[in-house]
């Protein structure tokens, strides 16, 4: 006899919670691995734990079939378990999360196109969050008007580390006149109290204390990041500004490492820091990234019906050879579906895209790449897609569009955060703004290249400008490892035929890269150009990435902090 819904809807429950349980016994690693400086075992936990959700899930498959047998299909008896499962979890925090796993297997079972309602979870018109009443565990202390240094330093003794401070006291000074500093436009004695997360966020080299300020008619955020290097453990910087810790918490970075007993109401606290962050990318940059792409879903198409005569259509840039790229103009979204073929002179393969796009997932992206989510099977009336992106769509990705009754199914496309082309960002701003931004496109490819990432195809429209002024790569289809690179001197020419040669005269293997012959090809304006050699000339020399190269093939990965030296503390 085949097990009953009840039965089947707590196998289900069980499941997750065994995997919540693994996830948090390698998010536990951190603080052991930021104690002892391990930062190779940081990473291959980071790889490790985002790997688990998929794991879990196909375990969990294998028992549901073998319980199942010839019912695994069976759509009423999963209407019945989804019922009973909504049972089980109606009283938990994170029934989000547990909702959305269960809707991972039901796609897995059925392969459906689009949703559907009557044996998935779908909550396209709430936001699920707003139910959360529950109070995140957090410390506060009253900070005195006469002995500030006192407060902090009794703060740094409560987040213990089996290292000690350097110099508990000094930081408990810098951290006390940073924040005053900071918060002097408050008035007089702005600082009344603090309240700080109980969990410690880890992430790369650094751990993070998270909450927020308060003065006596407002709050502000504050992160206070803490270093363990050479000089022992000591407090780097402290963050206020709503734009620096919306940096710290954005998407082109790797997730955090948060030993959170429960998420939902971390999430609901971290809303009141970032009222702007859409809360996908809250879930996601706290390691939930499969509920990340959930919320993401439910927030587009929850805008998307309330939109119901604006079209899709080609996002704004250069059109890509490997890509066709599509956007909700009202909505910061792009979509991004591989086409059949690709143009000379790309070689790669279809398999190759979706490998390097599966690898950013995995990397640390050091703030200088987006993260991409993938979506399978999405379902779009077809009178909402522009006749141009509709046409170019059937024709040319044909391999992930389908035409189904009144609407299009994609089979996978990649989702990300639309940002502006920084080809276009340069022509539109004044000399000064473009002038920065060019120099920020020059930090990006240096911070990618500290992190063992060479983007391949170093062309402007490949980088955008993000909100916060940064430039950030977003198109993988060339990227790879700088160690797998071969850096090379430009052969010098012997004849006048080899000099004016349009094509190399010389044998030129997969890999060879030559930095010097860089600045033809970036396309920037010549005061532009100017100030990127001047500012970062390395990465013109072909001596300075070998010397990189040496240094990451024998694990050393310079620092890369998440906010620049001139907000360290002293």
């Amino acid at each position: 006899m085949s097990a009953s819904a009840p039965r089947l809807a707590a196998v289900i429950r069980d499941s997750f919670e065994d995997y919540h349980a693994r996830f948090a016994e390698i998010t536990a690693r951190a603080r052991r691995r930021f104690e002892t400086r391990d930062w190779v075992a940081a990473r291959a936990d980071a790889v490790e734990r985002i790997a688990l959700y998929d794991q879990c899930v196909a375990e969990c498959i294998l028992r549901l079939e073998a319980m199942l047998q010839d019912r695994a299909r069976d759509h009423d008896l999963w209407v019945r378990i989804r019922a009973e499962y909504a049972a089980l979890i109606e009283d938990l925090i994170d029934q989000e999360l547990f909702k959305t796993f269960y809707n991972t297997l039901t796609r897995r079972f059925f392969r459906t196109h689009g949703v559907d309602p009557a044996i998935e979870f779908v909550a396209l018109d709430i936001e699920p969050t707003d139910a959360i009443t529950h109070p995140v565990a957090r410390h506060s202390y009253a900070v005195s008007e006469l002995k500030p240094v006192e407060t902090f330093a009794r703060v740094l003794a409560d987040y213990r580390f089996d290292v000690p401070y350097a110099h508990r006291t000094r930081c408990a000074a810098a951290i006390a006149v940073r924040l005053q500093d900071d918060l002097a436009h408050w008035g007089e004695n702005p600082l009344r109290s603090i309240e700080l997360l109980d969990t410690v966020f880890y992430r790369e080299r650094r751990a993070y204390l998270v909450g927020r300020v308060l003065g006596e008619h407002r709050f502000s955020p504050c992160v206070i990041a803490l270093v363990n290097d050479e000089r022992g453990l000591r407090a780097d910087t402290v963050l206020t500004r709503r734009a620096d810790v919306a940096h710290l918490f954005g998407t082109s970075r790797s997730y955090f490492h948060a030993d959170l007993p429960t998420v939902g109401d971390a999430v609901v606290f971290l809303r009141t820091l970032l009222p702007h962050k859409p809360i996908d990318e809250i879930y996601t940059v706290l390691g939930r990234a499969k509920q990340g792409k959930t919320e993401r879903y439910r927030t587009f198409f929850r805008h998307f019906q309330a939109h119901p005569n604006e079209q899709l259509v080609h996002a704004e840039g250069t059109p890509g050879m490997v890509m066709v790229v599509f956007t909700l103009p009202s909505y910061p979204l792009v979509f991004k579906l591989i086409r059949d073929r690709f143009a000379y002179p790309k070689r790669m393969s279809r398999r190759d895209v979706e490998d390097k796009y599966s690898m950013v997932f995995q990397l640390d992206r050091i703030g200088r790449l987006l993260d991409t989510q993938s979506y399978r099977s999405l379902r779009f009336p077809r009178a909402r897609f522009s006749p141009a992106l509709r046409e170019e769509l059937l024709r040319h990705c044909a391999l992930s569009v389908s035409e189904e009754g009144d609407d299009l199914v994609i089979d996978l496309c990649y989702v990300q955060r639309r940002l502006r082309p920084l080809n276009l960002y340069l022509r539109e701003q004044p000399a000064e703004a473009a002038r920065l931004a060019a120099l920020d496109y020059g930090q990006a490819i240096r911070d990618m290249a500290c992190n063992n990432i060479f983007p391949g195809d170093m062309l402007l429209k490949n980088f955008g400008v993000s909100r916060h002024g940064r430039a950030v790569f977003y198109d993988y289809d060339e990227l790879c490892m700088i160690t797998d690179c071969n850096f090379r001197e430009y052969p010098k020419a012997t004849t006048m035929e080899e000099a004016l040669a349009d094509e190399p005269w010389f044998q030129v293997d997969p890999g060879d890269v030559f930095p010097e012959k860089f600045p033809q090809f970036l396309g920037l304006p010549a005061a532009q150009a100017k100030a990127l050699q001047a500012v970062h000339g390395d990465l013109f020399r072909v001596e300075w990435w070998q010397a990189l190269q040496a240094r990451l093939r024998v694990g050393d990965y310079p620092d890369t902090p998440p906010y620049p030296d001139s907000m360290r503390l002293a």
